[in-house]
């Protein structure tokens, strides 16, 4: 593998954990919201990665291929007092699971972490492969 290759594959690791890290900020800031901009609650968010080749056949890269909505089912808070409450008392809240989202932050902080360090250590690799002749 070409060490610009390297550079391709790391970069594109860096571009997917950063949408993965945003997508879990929005996660957690609106754990608690009764309802989002469309009036509804807030659904939590997931992105999905997809591996890309990357200049050569060794070279797998990473794409967010989307961004989808989770599955998990909405939180059901008994609130009889809250202005969104149904008949019976319950609002319907997000479904964001704060553990889950600190889980996903940490790995992906540690990821993007990661290979910046494989950036940074390419780039010292290459400087000295510069400075070899001299």
């Amino acid at each position: 593998m070409s060490m610009l290759n390297v550079f391709h594959v790391a970069g594109s690791a860096l571009h997917a954990q950063s949408t993965r890290l945003n997508a879990t900020a929005s996660n957690l800031a609106n754990a608690d919201s009764v309802t989002s901009s469309n009036g509804q609650p807030y659904k939590a968010k997931q992105v999905v990665f997809a591996a890309t080749p990357m200049g050569s056949p060794a070279a797998q890269g990473v794409q967010v291929k989307q961004v989808v909505e989770s599955a998990a089912p909405m939180r059901m808070v008994y609130d009889p007092k809250s202005p969104a409450a149904n008949g019976e008392g319950y609002v319907t809240m997000p479904n964001v699971n704060v553990v889950e989202e600190m889980t996903n932050m940490i790995s992906a902080s540690r990821a993007y972490q990661t290979n910046a360090e494989v950036m940074g250590t390419a780039k010292t690799l290459m400087e000295k492969t510069l400075t070899i002749g001299q």
